[in-house]
C-alpha cells in the first residue's frame, strides 16, 4: 500500500514536471500552437544582408512583431512581417533593417508616419531602407581614398 502512494506521487510529480517542460518550451521558442492574433504586413528591400526569419521588429525601441518569411520576387527581397493587433502603422511608415549594436543581429525598425491612413492586414509597406553593408563601407574607404 505504501508503494502505491510513494509510485503514484513520483508520477504526478513527472507529469507535472512534463507540462511545466512543454510550456517552457512553447513560451520560450515563441511558437504559437492556436495560430496568431498578430496581422501580416510585407515590405520589398533591396538588400536584407543577415536579416532572419524571427528576427524583431520595432517601433521606437519597442518590439512590436517578428520576421515570419522572407522571400525573392522580382530580383527584391520581400519581407513578411507579422505586427502586433494593437499596434497600427500609417501608409507612409518607413521600414529600415538596422543593427541590434556595432555586431549584433538584424532587425527591422519602423519610424512612424504622419498620414491618417492606416495599412490593412495584408499591406505593404512602401517606404523601406535597406541594410548597411559594413564591409562596403570598409572598401569605399580604403579603396577610394586619393
Amino acid at each position: 500500500m505504501k508503494n502505491i502512494n510513494i509510485e503514484t506521487g513520483v508520477g504526478i510529480f513527472l507529469i507535472a514536471g512534463l507540462l511545466c517542460l512543454g510550456y517552457l518550451s512553447v513560451k520560450l521558442g515563441d511558437v504559437n500552437l492556436f495560430g496568431s492574433d498578430r496581422y501580416p504586413v510585407s515590405a520589398r528591400f533591396a538588400n536584407v544582408s543577415g536579416l532572419k526569419v524571427g528576427a524583431s521588429v520595432e517601433v521606437a525601441g519597442v518590439s512590436v512583431g517578428k520576421v515570419s518569411k522572407i522571400n525573392l520576387d522580382d530580383y527584391e527581397a520581400l519581407v513578411e512581417l507579422e505586427i502586433d493587433p494593437d499596434i497600427r502603422l500609417q501608409e507612409d511608415a518607413i521600414a529600415s533593417i538596422r543593427t541590434q549594436g556595432i555586431i549584433g543581429d538584424k532587425y527591422v525598425k519602423i519610424k512612424v508616419g504622419g498620414s491618417e491612413e492606416y495599412i490593412d492586414e495584408g499591406g505593404e509597406l512602401l517606404e523601406t531602407e535597406s541594410a548597411i553593408e559594413l564591409e562596403e563601407l570598409v572598401s569605399k574607404y580604403i579603396f577610394e581614398k586619393e
